[in-house]
């Protein structure tokens, strides 16, 4: 057991979390088949425009599973401090990227994948939230529902 701290209000939870979207560069995303068989990878990430835009080869079960379901859940942070994003996602072909958003990929990420056709990016588009660190937070979780921000 733990000596939790108190409670963070959902204002704040809100803003750790928008805070955890402009530094973080990495997040566990799970994605499945159309069969249903479950996909978890890490994958680097910026947050742009309200969205979290990753890259993977076309050929990676992420990618592949983006088509048929256009479904993912993301988790940022670990178990004492959880950051759980439900999104719709899409893939979009480096040449089809706009370009602040391929610049702004390759500035945080030190990694530029326009023109290299073994990848695609992948855009998330968040429509629920939930942050929490301990027991004491469970309650108020919700952060975004149907793509709106409660707080």
């Amino acid at each position: 057991m733990t000596n939790a701290e108190p409670a963070r209000s959902r204002e704040q939870r809100k803003q750790d979390v928008l805070d955890r979207l402009e530094k973080d560069d990495d997040a566990w995303v799970a994605t499945a088949s159309a069969d249903g068989v479950p996909t978890l990878v890490p994958l680097s990430f910026v947050w742009d425009r309200g969205t979290l835009l990753m890259a993977t080869r076309r050929t990676n079960p992420t990618a592949r599973n983006v088509t048929p379901t256009g479904q993912a859940r993301i988790s940022l942070g670990h178990t004492r401090d959880v950051v759980l994003i439900d999104a719709t996602a899409e893939v979009v072909e480096g040449a089809e990227l706009s370009p602040e958003s391929g610049d702004a990929f390759a500035t945080k990420l030190d990694w530029d994948l326009r023109g290299r056709t073994p990848w695609v990016y992948l855009r998330f588009t968040p429509y629920a939230v939930r942050a929490w660190r301990e027991e004491n937070e469970l309650s108020g979780r919700e952060l975004m529902t149907d793509g709106r921000w409660l707080v």
